[in-house]
């Protein structure tokens, strides 16, 4: 690691903190492409490079999540109903996707994580325009559509802000609640997910010093530190902006990463 790639991991650390507290996501959707660009560049083999950039995203948003859940609780930005049922089926679906994403062929995992984006701005581009919204599921249902977030979000590195934001917003959960609410299921994604990948990374061989598993410490200590900072700007502004802004911003942000990882 050098100060120059330290430097562009602060960066991006401070970036991902005012997204996380702006979006309620924990910024795995631009952490796992940085990482998969820069982890190569200190000497990593990119034959491992994907499973550790989504090791260490995750690791990441269990810190930026964790920050910014907290300065949402504090301003009230928090439906309980939603933590107390879609809580355990992220847990469930978050180590089951790590599982999943150690059988894909690494070769195949920037284009399943592209994929996995491209529908989500579609489906928040597509939000933007209807009004039309239904009340919460059953709390055994909204278990189920826990369990999926969580296994896409731990297959695609993120926490899960960018599938239960819309979610819950289409299910009546006014915008900044369901920011509020996602930023802290995606610090619980992010642990299940993280765990899953330091186990399957406890038995590969020639990792990189500085490793637990597949999560790389400098870039987590790099990226958490700026992160655990900024969340609290993006909190304030997510109580100032209007929602319609909101998605808006919210699809550009995902179109652009999703054509940077397929292209």
């Amino acid at each position: 690691m050098t100060y120059e790639l330290i430097g562009l991991l602060v960066v991006l650390g401070a970036v991902v903190g005012v997204l996380a507290g702006l979006l309620g996501i924990g910024g795995g959707l631009l952490v796992v492409p940085a990482l998969l660009f820069l982890l190569p560049k200190s000497g990593i083999s990119p034959d491992i490079a994907m499973q550790m950039a989504l090791a260490t995203s995750l690791a990441t948003i269990i810190v930026t999540s964790g920050s910014s859940a907290l300065n949402h609780l504090k301003l009230g930005n928090v439906d309980i109903f939603v933590i107390k049922w879609l809580m355990p089926g992220v847990v469930i679906g978050g180590f089951m996707g790590s599982f999943i994403a150690d059988v894909i062929p690494t070769e195949y995992l920037p284009k399943v994580f592209g994929f996995i984006v491209l529908l989500l701005a579609l489906q928040m581009l597509l939000s933007i325009r209807s009004t039309s919204q239904k009340s919460m599921p059953s709390s055994a249902k909204t278990i189920i559509y826990g369990s999926g977030i969580g296994v896409i979000s731990s297959l695609a590195g993120i926490g899960g802000g960018s599938l239960s934001v819309p979610f819950l917003n289409y299910h009546g959960i006014e915008m900044r609640k369901a920011v509020g609410s996602s930023s802290v299921c995606g610090c619980v994604i992010a642990l299940s997910g993280m765990l899953g990948f330091v186990w399957h990374g406890s038995s590969v061989e020639h990792l990189p010093e500085y490793s637990v598993g597949y999560v790389y410490l400098p870039a987590l200590v790099a990226v958490a530190s700026a992160s655990v900072l900024t969340t609290r700007i993006g909190a304030k502004l997510a109580t100032q902006v209007p929602t319609s802004v909101l998605k808006k911003f919210f699809a550009v942000f995902l179109m652009f990463i999703a054509g940077a990882m397929l292209l």
